[in-house]
């Protein structure tokens, strides 16, 4: 069991690896869509790369979630399957988002011997998700374009 400080500065050790393995900018909250971003996460159990979608205006995060669902069939043959789709998705804070996730299970941030297979999984998995959006982007930001 790490101390607080030991687990901060694991951290702060696998996203500089993580950086350094792949030293490339990442899409993530650059997408020009307000409150909608892509995402790396980990913990002791498992990688997540996700698209999180957070507009406060609930009809506004509907609109994008299913703007992403309705090229749900392209998305999953030509960029990633196993995808998780959550409309109403509840953040620990209450907060509720929409989250569409792909993850890896067994992984840990702590042992260091899984930190390649993330750093694998976060490559491949980010890069998925980020050609996908390159492709269609102009279709999901387009609000006037409905599902």
């Amino acid at each position: 069991m790490y101390s607080k400080q030991e687990n901060q500065r694991l951290r702060q050790e696998f996203w500089v690896a993580f950086a350094e393995a792949y030293p490339r900018k990442w899409l993530l909250y650059d997408t020009k869509i307000k409150d909608f971003s892509f995402k790396f996460f980990v913990d002791n159990k498992k990688a997540q790369v996700m698209i999180d979608i957070e507009p406060r205006d609930e009809q506004l995060r509907k609109i994008y979630f299913e703007k992403i669902e309705s090229l749900k069939t392209i998305l999953e043959e030509d960029y990633l399957k196993d995808l998780i789709y959550e409309r109403n998705f509840y953040l620990e804070n209450g907060k509720t988002i929409s989250r569409i996730w792909v993850e890896q299970l067994n992984v840990s941030v702590s042992n260091r011997n899984t930190w390649d297979n993330i750093f694998s999984f976060f490559n491949e998995k980010m890069t998925a998700m980020e050609y996908f959006f390159y492709e269609y982007q102009d279709y999901i930001k387009d609000l006037e374009i409905n599902t």
